[in-house]
């Protein structure tokens, strides 16, 4: 196994859920992590509660902003190279019916899921490039493999391309050492289920994954050496059918 100490790791979205159980994750194999989101507020909290875990920062980001994506990974960069890049950035809405959503909605949807990605692929990539390596997280979701109903036409459509960039950019850059994992977590405990359309029982949210389960399985993708690439895995509750 690899060792993960002292790498520079950036994870989007790394405020709450499984982004801030990922930055955890890393931080307690000795990474250097800098948990990127939108709120300040979030953001601070998260660095608070891994003030134990190790070496960590936080940097406002919004992957829906392609300049700013551009100027943020430019400021990583600065710093020390970013060896591994963990896409965590997502929502969900609660009117996710092609009949009852604002086609605003789905846009949102679509910059921040799909193309907020593709931002920080076009930012950080060239340097990863220059180096010849580096890895790359993308997670994205059952809902990216399989058309759910409860996941809503927005959020599927979303992974769904989220899913098709990181599979035909791992194959791109495979031969120049860029390696790309497709994660596909089923259901997990997070702030997320706030924004489904009715409210999450007790009794299932204990059926749930927890985000360091996800966790645990990105830092073991990690640490293989770069020889080996895993292009894609699927983490779900031994409750929840895969169909």
């Amino acid at each position: 196994m690899s060792s993960l100490k002292g790498q520079q790791v950036v994870v989007t979205g790394g405020g709450t859920g499984i982004g801030l159980g990922i930055a955890e994750a890393f931080c307690k194999a000795g990474a250097k992590v800098c948990i990127a989101g939108r709120r300040a507020e979030v953001l601070e909290q998260a660095l608070a509660s891994l003030k134990d875990c190790g070496d960590a920062t936080y940097g406002i980001l919004d992957v829906a902003d392609r300049a700013a994506t551009e100027r943020f990974f430019q400021e990583r960069e600065a710093e020390g190279p970013v060896e591994i890049l963990a896409m965590c950035a997502g929502i969900n809405i609660k009117k996710r019916s092609m009949t009852e959503m604002d086609p605003a909605e789905w846009d949102r949807v679509m910059a921040i899921n799909a193309t907020g990605p593709y931002n920080c692929l076009h930012a950080l990539l060239p340097a990863m490039l220059e180096r010849k390596r580096g890895l790359i997280v993308n997670v994205s979701s059952i809902a990216g493999k399989r058309a759910l109903e409860l996941g809503g036409i927005a959020y599927c459509a979303s992974k769904f391309a989220a899913t098709a960039l990181g599979t035909s950019v791992g194959n791109e850059l495979a031969p120049r050492g860029i390696r790309i994992t497709n994660v596909y977590p089923g259901e997990v405990d997070t702030p997320l289920l706030e924004h489904r359309p009715t409210p999450v029982s007790e009794e299932r949210r204990a059926s749930m994954l927890l985000p360091s389960d996800v966790a645990d399985m990105v830092v073991a993708i990690a640490s293989l050496p770069p020889r080996a690439h895993v292009p894609e895995i699927v983490v779900k509750p031994l409750a929840q059918h895969y169909v």
